[in-house]
């Protein structure tokens, strides 16, 4: 049995702390926001977040960090990748040496172009950083559905032991070396899924949908291999898997905010609507800035980002993704 904090109160976080917790481990889960962990103790629910879950009661939540980090084997980093930098300094003082932090936001923060795990490690040089990635929706984690995941840590023995700890009958996890493309993987699908939500939003069908899952993950491995991650990773479950999921489920929220762009809806009212973070909006502006400076061509990040921050109509953005000069998808030899 482990030690484990699970830093923020999200569905995401909340999710994890429920599987942990099934898993046999000691668990305690922390808000940001006293308010917040003291509703969550008194309800031992999240009906907006995730509704009709029921936290055990064995599973301690607080408001206090300093209760949270004290002497765990493991911490979870569950917050908004928008907010991870803000936090971690936060919480920095409290974290001893070599503690293990297991990273699950997915994102690319938008002026320095670091993914999150760069950024915790950052301002926590003193804890060995690691991410848990992979097609995973709370609301199904949270109520046993099957899921499959993948761990990634600098030594392998981390993350064989983070993979052990996560594992269940309904909850399995694969391991890789590639920390990059996990995090790519995982931040480049937001985008790519407001495109999806938009087309269905569009009306469009079944064809629009498999178009951009496919030249997607096209874009997001040009990327990923142009700035060092592995090829096959965007084959894997934090690249096409995730992607896959992000653009097809009901529970997506950068799916539902494109849908509704897709209706006519600004990129405001839309975040509005949805009354969550929609990741896929902080990390398209730092998904075209890598794409410019890897000089890398990718035109769906691009039109998303023309949609988003220029008010360009979503009907135009599909038109000029078709209309595009002539390509081939495999070069030719010469």
């Amino acid at each position: 049995m482990a030690k484990i904090s699970v830093m923020g109160t999200g569905s995401w976080g909340t999710a994890l702390a429920i599987l942990l917790h099934n898993n046999g481990h000691q668990v305690m889960l922390w808000s940001a926001h006293p308010e917040k962990a003291a509703s969550l103790n008194q309800t031992r629910e999240d009906p907006k977040k995730l509704p009709g879950i029921t936290i055990p009661d064995g599973i301690v939540i607080t408001g206090d960090e300093k209760t949270a980090l004290d002497s765990p084997d493991i911490v979870v980093f569950a917050s908004p990748s928008a907010y991870m930098r803000a936090i971690s300094k936060r919480l920095s003082p409290l974290i001893r040496q070599g503690q293990i932090i297991v990273n699950v936001a997915k994102g690319v923060e938008e002026n320095t172009l670091m993914p999150v795990c760069d950024v915790i490690k950052e301002e926590i040089p003193q804890a060995d950083v690691c991410v848990l990635s992979g097609p995973s929706h709370a609301e199904e984690v949270s109520r046993g559905l099957p899921t499959t995941c993948v761990v990634s840590a600098r030594k392998k023995e981390t993350a064989e032991y983070l993979q052990g700890l996560f594992m269940s009958p309904v909850f399995r996890v694969y391991t890789t070396p590639d920390m990059l493309g996990v995090e790519l993987g995982g931040a480049l699908k937001n985008v790519i899924a407001l495109a999806a939500g938009t087309a269905d939003g569009l009306g469009y069908g079944d064809n629009t949908k498999a178009a951009l899952i496919t030249r997607g993950i096209a874009e997001m491995a040009r990327l990923g291999a142009k700035m060092g991650a592995k090829l096959e990773t965007f084959a894997g479950l934090s690249g096409i898997g995730d992607l896959i999921v992000t653009c097809a489920s009901v529970h997506s929220r950068n799916r539902r905010a494109g849908y509704l762009m897709g209706k006519g809806y600004t990129m405001q009212q839309a975040m509005d609507e949805v009354q969550m973070v929609v990741e896929g909006v902080y990390s398209a502006k730092a998904a075209k800035a890598l794409a410019e400076k890897y000089d890398v061509e990718m035109p769906i990040i691009m039109e998303v980002n023309k949609l988003l921050f220029e008010n360009k109509p979503a009907s135009e953005a599909v038109k000029d993704l078709m209309q595009r000069e002539k390509q081939g998808e495999i070069s030719w030899e010469l």
